[in-house]
Formats: structure tokens, sequence, C-alpha cells
């Protein structure tokens, strides 16, 4: 089945779309995950910042307590994915700036 197909799914999107300010966007993943999902999900986003960045495995596995599994799994999804870590990680850095 295609995801887009799935209404809790196109659900989840736009109330992802919908937060418009950081408190929101806590207390909505607050709400929809554990802890243990959400510092998993942010270890992701640090990998990910990592790669696009250029820092190799090691240094990574160093830093984020990530294992390689979790960084090779980031990595295929930044370089052939639907460039979703790229997108918004260009914009967090336009923002900062």
């Amino acid at each position: 089945m295609n995801l887009n197909e799935n209404e809790g799914y196109n659900l989840l999107v736009k109330a992802l779309v919908a937060v418009d300010n950081q408190k929101d966007c806590e207390a909505l993943l607050e709400d929809l995950m554990t802890r243990k999902e959400l510092l998993d999900i942010a270890q992701r986003m640090l990998v990910a910042k990592m790669l696009s960045e250029q820092v190799v495995y090691n240094k990574i596995v160093e830093e984020t307590g990530a294992s390689t599994a979790t960084i090779s799994r980031v990595n295929r999804s930044y370089t052939y994915g639907a460039g979703g870590y790229a997108a918004i990680l260009d914009k967090i850095k336009e923002d900062a700036e």
C-alpha cells in the first residue's frame, strides 16, 4: 500500500505541516512518540547533519553513539532517498543565517 493512501499517514503529514512554532512542535512530538523514539529520531537527524558536513563514520559513532548500521541507513536515505534530510537541513541552515 502506498503511504499516501493511508489516512493516518496523511493526517500525520498535515499535522506536521500545521505546526507553526517550536512549543507546539515539541508538544506534538512528545504526545506522538516515546522518549526513546524521540531520541532515536533526534540521533538520526544529527547523523544526517554530520554526513552533510562530510564527517567520517568513526567520528559520527564517537560523537553521537549511533551504530554504524544506523549511520549507513541514514546515509543511504540521505544519498538516495526522497531528499527530505537535505531539504530540511538546508532550510534549517537558511533560517539560522
